[in-house]
């Protein structure tokens, strides 16, 4: 399967599917409807029944059950990269039997290990990174590369006794949308992991609560010449609120449980701009009192001003899918149980970000994450490990094969 796994990630990688946030169609981008159209001919080739590609770019596929009385589960992924940074072009390398130095990212840039000392949990195995001028991929192409190399395998082996195996590849997952037209009534699965986590061993059902605030300043242009006393600049406007945000409170300034503001996008001209910030925390409490307090203090900068003005708008994203899923605890217990019975020590830590499986829990599809195998995301220092990759398949497989022990021995 190693190779197999390895070919198909490599292909995959190859083909820029960044989503558009600014193109509200389903998908964003051309080019993931195409990936799945791939991935759809690929998967009847493999022999997967039910394969279906929605208009909306949603490849969904299943593993025919070989015993009765076992529940169906899902695997997902997402089709789309992460449209923050360059995505096309990808041009991997491959560091075997990996030393434990650092690694030259072509021309672009370095992989260090002083920066990145995860890198040096991986001396002696296969490590896959960038070249420097884009993002790997690995989120998720690594994903869709471990589901349907678990998946085959499990075809290839009617003898393994489990239920019915669906999986679905959505679409803009990256840009918050990859739930909008998730078909759950249709998927029919009871509950179903995203495979979308980091590093080796990583188990996660607690996520952030997210919202985004936009911040809107109107004021008023003229001719610069004339403009005393008739002026306002909305960029000033803008400037001076986050001027007085606080510093620390930020995705650079904060872990673990932490919450924070993230300004994501300022932009304007003298007679309109706007901040867009994204909102998260975990606890929802606190979550709620962020909102409030932004809002607060949008009003308080109105009262203070003698022309012009702000107005804020916020939108809620997705929500801590924790309180979704604690009350199905079997849920984790095959999940971790697998990985130990795998020789992998779990690490269940809540994720500082959202997956599909965050909404999808709150659409009655109950959807803890699992780990790709992959580092540092999003960016040029992207990089991921080939065997923990093939464990990712083995867990996928150990999954299956665990529900079907569990509820044929009931």
């Amino acid at each position: 399967m190693r190779q197999a796994l390895l070919t198909r990630f490599l292909r995959y990688i190859k083909i820029d599917t960044q989503s558009n946030e600014s193109n509200a169609q389903s998908p964003s981008t051309a080019s993931q409807f195409e990936f799945a159209s791939l991935l759809k001919a690929e998967l009847e080739q493999l022999g997967f029944q039910s394969v279906e590609l929605t208009e909306s770019g949603y490849l969904t596929a299943s593993v025919p059950k070989t015993v009765n009385g076992v529940p169906c589960i899902g695997f997902i992924a997402h089709l789309d990269t992460a449209p923050d940074f360059n995505g096309a072009n990808v041009n991997p390398q491959i560091i075997e039997d990996y030393n434990g130095e650092d690694i030259l990212l072509g021309e672009c840039g370095l992989l260090s290990t002083e920066q990145f000392p995860s890198m040096l949990n991986y001396i002696g195995q296969t490590l896959i990174t960038t070249d420097g001028e884009s993002l790997l991929g690995g989120d998720d192409k690594a994903g869709i590369a471990e589901i349907i190399t678990a998946l085959a395998y499990l075809l290839e082996h009617p003898e393994i006794s489990h239920g019915e195996i669906r999986l679905c590849f959505t679409p803009d997952e990256e840009i918050g949308r990859g739930a909008d037209h998730f078909d759950v009534p249709g998927f029919g699965a009871q509950w179903a992991y995203t495979i979308d986590g980091g590093q080796l061993g990583e188990l996660e059902f607690e996520n952030f609560n997210a919202a985004t605030a936009v911040i809107r300043a109107k004021g008023n242009n003229c001719h610069p010449g004339t403009a005393y006393g008739v002026m306002v600049n909305a960029q000033t406007m803008v400037a001076r609120f986050h001027a007085k945000m606080p510093l620390q409170d930020t995705p650079e300034g904060s872990k673990d449980r932490d919450g924070f503001f993230h300004l994501v996008n300022m932009q304007g001209q003298t007679e309109e701009a706007e901040l867009t910030y994204l909102i998260r925390d975990f606890d929802i409490d606190t979550f709620e009192k962020r909102k409030q307090w932004l809002t607060d203090r949008v009003n308080s900068y109105n009262a203070d001003l003698v022309v012009g003005s702000l107005e804020i708008e916020l939108t809620d994203s997705y929500f801590n899918m924790k309180e979704q899923i604690l009350p199905y605890p079997h849920i984790i217990e095959i999940a971790q149980q697998v990985l130990i019975s795998q020789g992998i020590t779990p690490i269940v830590k809540p994720i500082r970000g959202g997956t599909d499986g965050a909404r999808l829990s709150y659409m009655n599809l109950p959807c803890p994450n699992i780990f790709t195998g992959g580092h540092n995301f999003h960016g040029k220092h992207e990089y991921i490990c080939l065997e923990s990759m093939e464990k990712a398949v083995d867990v996928i497989i150990a999954i299956s094969k665990m529900t079907g022990q569990q509820f044929l021995s009931k």
